[in-house]
């Protein structure tokens, strides 16, 4: 038996069932999400000590904030892509609550759409801002770290957010498509 595709099949729920593709996404972006949670952890562990050091020694973890701010920034950017495979971003279904399945699956596949343009649009323009603080030699105030490295560590996230957004609205076009 083959997997569905994209907008093949529906769940029980009637959102789109995920075909062999999705599950690799899926599965991709759960690494990334896991990443994320384990680099909050870590933050959160290093603030702690930090805390604790400045408190009983007078001993601060050097940079903390900056860590804080640079760590947060990648962990919260890995967690993006598996919210939108798991289809749990925000949303608003007072207006749709009377339209059909089908032209509720058009507005969700526009809705992935849009956010797969808006996440590869993003990616682009950081990827390009990583490259010309390269160029500048910019570095962080206090550890003095290359601010690009950072900043570039943010483009696979957002390039896998805007390939789960492109399949998200794949598979919901296909549930449009596909006879009620």
């Amino acid at each position: 038996m083959q997997d569905a595709a994209p907008g093949d099949a529906l769940t029980a729920s009637g959102e789109p069932a995920s075909g062999p593709w999705g599950r690799n996404l899926h599965r991709l972006t759960r690494a990334f999400a896991v990443a994320g949670g384990v680099g909050f952890v870590g933050l959160v562990l290093m603030s702690l000590v930090s805390i604790i050091g400045r408190k009983v020694a007078a001993a601060p973890v050097p940079g903390d904030i900056e860590i804080m701010q640079m760590g947060g920034a990648i962990a919260a950017a890995a967690m993006l892509p598996f919210c939108e495979m798991e289809r749990h971003h925000l949303r608003v279904d007072f207006f749709t609550a009377r339209l059909s399945p089908r032209a509720k699956h058009w507005l969700d596949a526009l809705s992935h759409l849009l956010l797969a343009l808006v996440a590869a649009t993003i990616a682009w323009r950081t990827a390009v801002g990583a490259l010309a603080l390269r160029e500048a030699g910019e570095s962080s105030m206090m550890l003095l770290w290359p601010v690009w490295t950072v900043v570039a560590a943010l483009v696979p996230s957002f390039a896998l957010l805007a390939l789960a957004g492109l399949y998200n609205a794949l598979a919901y076009a296909g549930a449009a498509r596909s006879p009620a």
